[in-house]
């Protein structure tokens, strides 16, 4: 080929066919045992493969159910060939390889609720959010309601709402105090969590209020609340519950999480430094501000001239009505770390801790942050440096005990990976029970310790056979220009210190559809806690630079032994509609 005056050679052939790559052989296997080395499986044959390798899926399968998935199989195999679907009630191989290979019939945990759900709050993991209204960043991205929506369709129970007087100071406006964010109304926001709380779950949404508001302005969240949540909002039947109340007692309603009032007014000295006024403003997250070059486009003044008319305001009795709102009382250390986390019975309260503030609780009071989170409530927050909306790892939260760990839900990335991933479990319903030993108390008083170092409980085994679905998902020369995608595997344990590991396949130059046939070995000391880590990638000569190609996080303890489909996601955790793994899992 000449261009000008050059010669260029076309050293490059395009290709992009899709090969058809053959079932593994542990499939042809299993078909061939179970079908008498016939041609077709019979709902019964298909009935004893299930009881037999797929642990009944948790209990003995009946042949009423393994027909319904003869049927949806030829259902959806055969929709459009009458011929091959009419009087057929057995499976060819390729149905066999199919239904395995479905993420929709053969999913890798299951999809209903089945934990108890009639213990106290305190004894579950709560799906929350931090900074629930935020579009993207911390410090100058949109204030709206649409996160909210998205984070309550996704199964969140916990949404954080910071309140603050409008510059009028005669209504209530959400937004990420001393920043740059815009604000959105609170009606706005109340509004779409009535409508849109229990898409997802039946189970309570909590909302976090941090309240910088005058008494006149409590009153008025008071009747805005009151007015659009209406039968929906749980009124505690004393000022302080003396007991949690359960997931179950409490479908479809909304509890409002504060400080009582009083703790805004109630300052000893508000003369002398900023510092000593911020705290009324619950700022641990913007201590960071002072000294950084951020500062210069945050006026702090207007703020400190509102925490001075705050404190001259006399106290209101009409505020028993937005005291009235709050089923769970919140507090912050203020006496240090040791006394915040003394147990107090016959009140329960909610603690807040940033991210740090629990590293270093857990660092000097392990077993103290256990024992408090068996009845009380632990919430966690990120660090105020995490401008991008970035998030923290999750299993320190988790292996203490903690109920909230609450997330940047647009802060995209693998912490926020693990989070969906806990929360997969359960049916998705945004409750996951703690396990066991994290609520025992023996006779002494002592409680878990999670710094003692565990032998192995079980081990878990994971093969991984094949994937395919990237050339109905992306462009044909998303990963490559030229040639099909070279992609690997990365699988891994999340969770104990002693736990974590990271593995990974062969690299399968130029297929769609690659072949693996690869089986790693994963000792676990903490299975209740550990999270599978699946991640795709496309190789490329600089490893720094190989292209995304799906994740997925699921929890241990919900893996559904056997061979089963596992559907990917984008970064986002939005599954795609086609790509998938097929993998087998096995606990020894």
């Amino acid at each position: 080929m000449v261009i000008g005056n050059y010669k260029v050679c076309n050293c490059f052939t395009v290709k992009f066919e899709v090969t058809e790559a053959e079932p593994p052989s542990d499939v042809r296997e299993a078909f061939s045992k179970y079908s008498g080395d016939g041609a077709h499986m019979t709902a019964d044959q298909l009935r004893r493969f299930l009881e037999e390798n797929h642990g009944g899926d948790g209990g003995n399968v009946s042949i009423s159910h393994a027909e319904r998935i003869v049927e949806q199989i030829l259902h959806q195999r055969h929709e459009h060939d009458i011929a091959k679907s009419i009087n057929r009630d057995s499976l060819s191989f390729d149905d066999f390889h199919h239904f395995l290979f479905s993420a929709e019939l053969n999913p890798p945990i299951r999809s209903q609720v089945h934990q108890d759900m009639t213990l106290p709050l305190s004894h579950y993991f709560i799906y929350t959010g931090h900074n629930s209204y935020l579009i993207g960043n911390q410090l100058s991205s949109n204030c709206s309601e649409i996160p909210i929506i998205k984070a309550l369709k996704r199964g969140v129970r916990g949404i954080e709402l910071d309140l603050w007087p409008n510059s009028s100071k005669d209504n209530v406006h959400v937004l990420h105090g001393r920043t740059l964010t815009s604000p959105v109304k609170l009606m706005e926001c109340l509004k779409a969590i009535k409508e849109y709380a229990f898409v997802a779950s039946p189970y309570p949404v909590i909302i976090t209020l941090e309240d910088h508001l005058t008494p006149d302005l409590q009153d008025k969240v008071a009747q805005m609340v009151t007015e659009t949540f209406g039968s929906m909002l749980f009124f505690p039947e004393s000022e302080n519950l003396e007991e949690l109340l359960t997931p179950k007692n409490l479908k479809y309603r909304i509890l409002i999480s504060t400080k009582p009032p009083k703790e805004y007014l109630e300052a000893e000295d508000v003369k002398g430094s900023s510092s000593r006024k911020s705290q009324l403003f619950d700022v641990d997250d913007y201590s960071w501000i002072e000294g950084n070059s951020f500062k210069s486009g945050i006026d702090m003044r207007d703020h400190d001239v509102e925490t001075e008319d705050l404190l001259k305001g006399k106290k209101s009795t009409s505020a028993r009505a937005y005291k009235q709102l709050i089923a769970i009382h919140s507090s912050k250390p203020k006496n240090g770390l040791k006394k915040a986390l003394i147990v107090e019975k016959g009140k329960v309260r909610r603690l807040s801790l940033a991210e740090q503030a629990l590293e270093k609780a857990t660092e000097n009071h392990g077993q103290d942050v256990v024992r408090f989170t068996q009845t009380h409530i632990l919430r966690i927050y990120p660090k105020g440096t995490r401008i991008t909306s970035s998030n923290y790892k999750p299993l320190i939260g988790w292996l203490h005990g903690a109920q909230m760990v609450a997330f940047n839900m647009q802060g995209y990335g693998r912490s926020l990976w693990l989070m969906h991933g806990m929360f997969r479990a359960n049916g998705n319903c945004g409750y996951v029970k703690k396990p066991d030993f994290l609520m025992r108390c023996g006779s002494k008083n002592e409680v878990f310790n999670p710094k003692e170092k565990l032998p192995p409980k079980t081990i878990l085994k994971v093969k991984i056979y094949m994937g395919d679905g990237w050339h109905l998902d992306f462009e044909k020369t998303y990963f490559d220009k030229y040639s099909p995608p070279d992609f690997y595997t990365k699988v891994g344990i999340a969770g104990a210190p002693v736990d974590k590991i990271i593995r990974r396949t062969k690299i399968k130059e130029d297929n769609w559809t690659p072949v693996w046939n690869e089986e790693f070995t994963f000792p676990l000391a903490v299975p209740e806690l550990a999270i599978l880590r699946i991640e795709v990638h496309d190789h490329n000569n600089m490893p720094e630079k190989d292209n995304f190609a799906g994740q997925i996080c699921l929890p241990v303890s919900e893996l559904r032994p056997g061979i089963r489909a596992v559907p990917l996601c984008n970064r986002k955790g939005d599954q795609y509609t086609s790509t998938r793994l097929l993998m087998r899992f096995e606990f020894i």
